[in-house]
């Protein structure tokens, strides 16, 4: 052998060989990249076929989870099969009523009030509203607030004068516009009754097949953020509904009592507000108006007292203790989580808004190791 072929052999040896993948990975690749594509265009097409029902499947979803603890208990306790199957229909059925009753409850008292109502506008329209005597005592605006009173609604006629001024065009739109909104909204709501009957049917196996998934996605993590969210959408659920629902009982009896013109009605508004932290005040406020125009000053100061006291004990030591203790969140966090919640989601980001909140601060402190009980 030469001493020129040594060498090109020797240089062969160090320089590694070129590596061209086989035509079967190339391909492999392509198909995993086009599957990924068509995965996402999928779920995009999904997202927007649902889009006018994801409220209504979100409702559902928080609803099942909430109400999971108290079903799987009921389940377990139920010994016969035919009541094993009967029990999905009856607790969905009982979560609809609990919407329905309010609802009725207001549309009988409507109707027990029309004549009144009726009997009410006519005196109206012959003699006019004339201006209450707490309106002109006001410390500010109350003259010029008697003044106009004065010129719009004391005198006869106001009613008709002010139908007249009406667009009939436009009410007529509005008119539609409120009927075609409730249709809807009905169709919504039938939608997430039927959604919470098949979770509740199919329960234990879509929690297996989602954390599954989660832990496919994202590991231990993934698990651990997905049963963070699950026990805050039950503290939120202890801390908010429960104790609003608390709250409209004891002051519907406290409305009752003083003798405040419809007080169920009254008490149903007054736990709706309190569901938001700090809202009930409205509800309170608004009672203590209504005594107040029928001159009982001694009752709408008891009014306030009662709402004061009832409202703050629940604002700030019942709800912290339940919501916090769940989701293992200052309290600062919960009520900027149930606030901002409110104000993107509506109603609905009551339960969202913590949940997210309690899952970005359990990332925050796997990330720092900061304390559960960190005020920041």
């Amino acid at each position: 052998m030469s001493e020129t072929e040594g060498t090109d052999l020797n240089a062969m040896e160090r320089e590694p060989p070129i590596w061209t993948p086989p035509i079967g990975q190339i391909s492999s690749g392509w198909q995993q990249a086009a599957s990924l594509i068509l995965c996402a265009a999928l779920i995009v097409a999904g997202v927007y076929i649902l889009s006018n029902y994801l409220r209504a499947l979100v409702w559902a979803l928080v609803l099942a989870v909430a109400l999971w603890p108290a079903y799987d208990r009921l389940r377990r306790k139920t010994r016969r099969s035919f009541a094993k199957k009967l029990l999905p229909i009856l607790v969905t059925a009982l979560v609809g009523s609990t919407v329905f009753l309010p609802l009725t409850v207001l549309a009988i008292e409507v109707v027990r009030e029309v004549h009144e109502i009726v009997d009410y506008g006519r005196s109206v329209e012959d003699s006019g509203i004339p201006v209450p005597v707490f309106v002109s005592r006001l410390p500010y605006g109350g003259p010029w607030l008697a003044d106009w009173w004065n010129g719009h609604l004391a005198h006869a006629g106001w009613a008709k004068d002010f139908i007249q001024q009406i667009n009939t065009s436009s009410t007529r739109e509005l008119g539609r516009s409120i009927g075609l909104n409730a249709i809807h909204r009905a169709v919504l709501f039938g939608v997430c009754l039927l959604t919470l009957f098949f979770l509740f049917l199919d329960g234990e196996a879509v929690s297996s097949q989602c954390l599954t998934a989660s832990r496919k996605l994202f590991g231990e993590r993934g698990e651990r953020v997905a049963l963070q969210m699950v026990a805050s959408v039950h503290g939120t659920v202890n801390g908010l509904v429960f104790v609003a629902i608390g709250e409209g009982a004891l002051l519907g009896v406290v409305y009752f009592f003083t003798k405040l013109p419809h007080p169920i009605l009254f008490g149903t508004f007054t736990a709706v507000a309190a569901m938001i932290p700090f809202a009930a005040a409205i509800a309170v406020g608004l009672a203590t108006l209504v005594l107040l125009g029928n001159g009982a000053f001694g009752a709408a100061i008891i009014v306030i007292l009662a709402g004061l006291m009832v409202t703050f004990v629940a604002d700030h030591f019942v709800r912290p203790k339940l919501i916090g203790g769940a989701t293992k969140l200052p309290f600062l966090w919960v009520l900027l989580g149930i606030l901002g919640g409110v104000e993107s989601f509506q109603l609905l980001g009551l339960f969202l808004g913590p949940a997210i909140m309690a899952a970005l601060m359990l990332l925050w402190r796997e990330l720092t190791g900061a304390s559960i009980r960190r005020v920041v």
